[in-house]
């Protein structure tokens, strides 16, 4: 039997300028698709519309652009599976919650609304949406449950299995996750905010995603979207998880340490193809940095050359980008 065509995507939250670690999250998961010769989906994952702009959406275009990534699916040139913004998918989010509803595997929870505050964002591991919710909820009476709708609007879980799930990743190897390292978790927030785990799973799915390349910190999230893809009868798709470009402070490499934004980078005279061999380079790629374009390290890539450690990008390798 033939393999379906490999897709592939990168999806950006639009709440912060594109930087160095982001970006090289991108240029990874572009070479996987290309040297398969599939087909890559750009998305953007907006559902958090207090901390998403419309202009940084727009950037984030620019910048994938400016270092020489294209797409063959995205919201500015449109696609089978429109819409390619997530802001504007809520009708699905809705159907697999009435779904997921039919199968009575939702519950109403009261808990604080700050104890779920980040549960709509793409999470850098689950410690970023608190510790694993103790079911407080989970065993309410309907009339306890009706009672306090009256002081409070609930947000929704879904009760999750009492096994294990495990999965073969392709960066990462095999793991297995015990039933009781994610809890039940929130699929819509108390104001209505569709979490990032729902709508990322709905969206993949339809999108017929068949390959996920994404960052280490996103792997213990992994198990959460996979309860999902079974419950709602979807296929998942094949997950990488490649470790992080770290900080000296060992924290995940982000704008607080200064001088990674892409458009920064532009406006001060860094040519794309530095910054491109640079992440060639830190990934595997290449032995050395050097000027060069995407579409020249197609026929390089394997994800067995990535490193299988977090690299620590330190002020001397910054030089090197930076000069």
């Amino acid at each position: 039997m033939s393999q379906p065509p490999v897709r592939g995507r990168f999806a950006p939250t639009p709440s912060g300028l594109m930087h160095i670690g982001n970006m090289r999250t991108a240029l990874l998961a572009w070479l996987q698709v290309r040297s398969a010769g599939g087909q890559f989906v750009l998305r953007m994952e907006d559902i958090d519309k207090p901390r998403c702009r419309p202009e940084l959406a727009e950037q984030a275009l620019a910048d994938l652009r400016w270092l020489g990534l294209d797409w063959d699916e995205g919201p500015d040139i449109g696609g089978p599976f429109a819409s390619y913004v997530q802001s504007e998918r809520e009708s699905f989010y809705h159907e697999a919650l009435e779904k997921l509803k039919e199968e009575g595997r939702l519950y109403p929870c009261f808990c604080s609304r700050a104890e779920l505050l980040m549960v709509a964002s793409a999470p850098h591991g689950l410690s970023s949406e608190g510790p694993v919710y103790p079911g407080t909820c989970r065993m309410l009476t309907e009339e306890q449950r009706e009672e306090r709708r009256k002081d409070k609007t609930p947000s929704l879980r879904i009760a999750a299995p009492s096994h294990d799930i495990c999965f073969d990743d392709l960066a990462a190897g095999p793991q297995r996750f015990p039933s009781s390292s994610g809890g039940d978790f929130v699929v819509r927030r108390a104001d209505g905010i569709i979490s990032y785990q729902l709508a990322v799973s709905v969206d993949d799915a339809a999108m017929g995603i068949t390959d996920v390349l994404r960052g280490y910190d996103l792997l213990d999230s992994t198990p959460r979207q996979l309860l999902l893809y079974e419950t709602l009868g979807l296929t998942a798709p094949r997950f990488a998880h490649v470790p992080l470009l770290l900080g000296e402070d060992g924290k995940r490499l982000a704008k607080r340490h200064g001088g990674m934004a892409i458009a920064a980078m532009r406006a001060n005279g860094i040519r794309a193809e530095y910054i491109v061999g640079w992440i060639a380079a830190h990934s595997g790629l290449l032995d050395r940095p050097e000027p060069v374009r995407p579409d020249e390290l197609v026929e390089l890539f394997r994800l067995d050359r990535i490193p299988k450690e977090p690299i620590t990008v330190t002020d001397a390798m910054l030089r090197q980008l930076t000069g």
